[in-house]
This record gives structure tokens, sequence and C-alpha cells, in this order.
């Protein structure tokens, strides 16, 4: 399993049942889909990014802990 593969389990092992099925759908749709482009997934990590640092409080994570992640995954 590559590092990737287990900052995703870590992160599903802390949701409720009920999130677990979105997350099944979810893989199942985007596995059904072209694969994306780097530059696609390179916007897209940005979104994501931006949308993490925006609700910051409510997911109860500092600015610290998120610029760590980001720099650990790139």
């Amino acid at each position: 399993m590559n590092s990737l593969q287990k900052i995703i389990m870590q992160e599903i092992e802390t949701l409720e049942d009920m999130r677990l099925f979105d997350v099944l759908g979810f893989i199942r749709y985007i596995k059904m889909e072209k694969p994306a482009k780097p530059k696609g997934i390179e916007k897209w990590f940005e979104e994501v990014a931006k949308s993490v640092q925006d609700r910051a409080e409510e997911l109860e994570v500092t600015p610290e802990q998120i610029q760590m992640q980001i720099d650990k995954e790139r």
C-alpha cells in the first residue's frame, strides 16, 4: 500500500458507517469515469485545499496542520 492509499484509509476509518456508503458510491463513480488529466488533478487538489482552508474552524484543523498535510502529499 502506498502512502496515498494509507492516507485515504486513515480518512475512511474516521467516518461513520452511513458516510461509508457515500464513499463507496463515489469510488465506483470515479472508476467508471475516464482517467483524469494531470492538470485536472492539480486544479482539483488546489480547489480541495482551498475548501479545507475555508472550513478549517468547522473541521477543527489548524492552518499549520493543513500546510503540513499539503507539503506531505506534494
